[in-house]
């Protein structure tokens, strides 16, 4: 048997995986996805269409905030009842569409087998 270094010996120490350490940086990761996710609520973009005939405000959240239409488009009495209309329906639209996403993940995820039902349970403590 050869002896090793203090250095060498320090090095290996280094390389060897630190149970931890790794959990400490999932608490810090799961922490840092949390932070990010309240952020979102409190950001927004406004998408303009038909040369600003049409403007949209949707949360960081994916939930539309606003729809404004230029009035010359429609009649007058009838503009909030459209705009609500048209909020309701992005909206349902939105919740469609991520409920295909999921469909379609679980399609993906749901044969990793031994991971007690798939990367959804995996990643559920991580609240994504």
């Amino acid at each position: 048997m050869t002896k090793r270094s203090y250095k060498a010996q320090k090095q290996a120490k280094a390389n060897k995986p630190n149970p931890g350490n790794m959990l400490s940086q999932m608490q810090k990761m799961q922490d840092d996805m949390a932070k990010a996710q309240d952020a979102l609520a409190n950001e927004a973009v406004t998408i303009t269409a038909g040369g600003g005939a049409i403007s949209i405000t949707i949360s960081g959240h994916q939930r539309v905030q606003t729809i404004e239409i230029n009035p010359e488009l429609i009649d007058p009495e009838e503009k909030e009842m459209l705009q609500d209309l048209l909020v309701a329906a992005v909206n349902q639209a939105i919740e469609q569409s991520q409920a295909l996403a999921a469909e379609r993940m679980e399609g993906i995820t749901g044969g990793l087998g031994g991971l007690g039902g798939g990367l959804d349970s995996l990643l559920g403590g991580l609240g994504i």
